[in-house]
């Protein structure tokens, strides 16, 4: 039987890249809709319902920002950039991101990512990621809910955050990667969330020591 096909939408400004992303996704994922701008990308997600979409930053009629702040509760949105500001990753996450790539991700890189993504798990470039962790070690704990985690809990929840998958934060922890999905399950029910990327708005808004 051959491998699931992803449905994914791709909004970018330039046509020319949307044409090179078909190509070095493969057959892995199925283009459901294109976009040039927000505007018509949120129109696009709305009406096809993908399991993902990959998102250009910086577009007309609000770019990537408002397909996020639009459609994060439809489908996880992966933002791809040039930008590695901090301040737009940190926005990007904080609306509903469920990942932030940067256009130099090599494409054997973006399809895995983009596979966990559609999974839910937050998906960062290597060296974003570290940014991510940063803030949230900057912030300091607040709310009651940030002291209902267990020790080894806000290990689980900085590792995902940082865009790990289960299977390499149970690497890091000596643990099974059943035992972390069971973890994010508790943590997602103390804090009542109800998606995976959620925990790392969750985390830069609150921060975790």
């Amino acid at each position: 039987m051959d491998a699931v096909s992803r449905r994914l939408v791709i909004a970018d400004d330039h046509a020319i890249w949307r044409t090179g992303l078909r190509t070095d996704l493969g057959d892995g994922f199925e283009v459901v809709g294109e976009a040039e701008d927000g505007r018509s990308a949120i129109e696009v997600i709305q009406r096809e319902q993908p399991d993902l979409a990959l998102v250009d930053l910086h577009m007309d009629h609000g770019g990537g920002m408002a397909v996020v702040a639009a459609c994060a509760s439809l489908c996880p949105i992966v933002i791809l950039t040039v930008s590695d500001a901090e301040r737009d990753l940190l926005d990007a996450v904080a609306a509903g991101a469920v990942g932030y790539l940067t256009k130099s991700t090599r494409p054997e890189e973006l399809r895995a990512a983009l596979n966990r993504a559609a999974e839910g798990e937050p998906v960062f470039s290597p060296h974003l990621a570290a940014l991510v962790l940063g803030e949230f070690r900057r912030l300091a704990a607040s709310g009651d809910d940030a002291q209902a985690l267990s020790p080894r809990e806000r290990e689980v929840v900085g590792l995902v955050a940082r865009g790990h998958s289960y299977r390499r934060v149970g690497e890091e922890l000596f643990i099974s990667p059943k035992t972390v999905e069971n973890h994010v399950r508790n943590i997602m029910a103390k804090l009542h969330l109800t998606r995976r990327h959620e925990l790392v708005r969750w985390a830069v808004d609150r921060g975790i020591t």
